[in-house]
């Protein structure tokens, strides 16, 4: 049977969650921090991934793991905001949340530094910002496990992240049926619509128009800091691939026709990580990294 961190496919996404983001500060504390961060870690309230420093660190080579790639194209660009640790927490209490990123910030302290916070909620049922529901598409089931787990190697699953800004009130301005047209969706039901333009976000993104076929999970929450506000996109893969190639259509890169998306909203943090499988309610490091401690 396939073991795999439970957060990774629940449904719906949670009412609450918190982002955090951790650089490494001490490669001479790093055996004993994640000892401590096996025994707090379920997978299921808190999922955590490894990037490919941290991995590296421990001279531990991923073939399927690399640094997020900075992309551009004409007025477009994506940044590459790579860090050693990624824990994506899961709740519905604010505070209970902030005690639990405490812990984890102890836990891991001095051999990984907290860089960045992010507080995500849910938005009605699972809706970005915008109003639009997010994931429509995503496989359920055995797809969804087939999509987003590693059944080969090492296991596990591996994700995308980045924080898109939005310009909400640019798109709030525009007519209903042009938001639709940017989205290739009705906001009133959310039907797809078939004589949406190609640069509509369905159609630059629908999964099985790749090949092969790029299927991922999605789970994304939307945030705000401040007067920021937009989506922390994130999504679970079998293979780093599949996002890939869905960023790059959307960007226009193999037919020039960019995402609707990119009218008013922008990424500004990209980043990969390797999200190890879970045995007996505790992640499975011995295999990968104990062994190298």
């Amino acid at each position: 049977m396939i073991k795999y961190q439970a957060g990774i496919l629940a449904d719906p996404v949670p009412p609450l969650a918190r982002h955090l983001f951790f650089s490494l500060e001490s490669k001479e504390h790093l055996a004993s921090a994640l000892r401590r961060l096996a025994l707090i870690v379920d997978g299921d309230a808190t999922v955590i991934g490894f990037g490919k420093s941290l991995l590296q660190a421990l001279n531990v080579q991923l073939d399927k793991l690399r640094v997020f790639p900075a992309m551009s194209a004409e007025g477009i660009d994506i940044p590459s905001t790579q860090h050693a640790l990624w824990c994506w927490l899961r709740g519905d209490d604010r505070g209970e949340l902030l005690h639990r990123t405490d812990a984890l910030i102890a836990a891991l302290a001095p051999a990984l530094k907290v860089v960045q916070i992010t507080e995500s909620f849910r938005y009605k049922t699972g809706h970005d910002l915008t109003g639009y529901e997010d994931g429509t598409e995503n496989p359920v089931d055995q797809a969804a496990v087939d999509a987003a787990i590693d059944s080969d190697g090492l296991g596990g699953s591996y994700a995308a992240i980045q924080h898109w800004v939005h310009d909400l009130k640019s798109f709030k301005g525009l007519p209903q049926e042009e938001q639709d047209h940017i989205f290739g969706r009705r906001l009133s039901d959310n039907e797809e619509i078939d004589d949406a333009p190609e640069s509509a976000h369905v159609k630059r993104t629908a999964m099985e128009d790749f090949e092969p076929e790029a299927f991922v999970v999605r789970r994304s929450m939307p945030y705000i800091d401040g007067d920021e506000a937009g989506l922390v996109f994130l999504s679970f893969a079998k293979t780093l691939d599949f996002f890939e190639m869905q960023l790059q259509r959307m960007m226009g890169l193999d037919d020039g026709i960019v995402d609707g998306l990119f009218r008013f909203s922008r990424p500004t943090t990209g980043g990969y990580y390797w999200c190890p499988p879970i045995h007996q309610g505790q992640l499975k490091l011995s295999t990968v990294l104990l062994t190298e401690l």
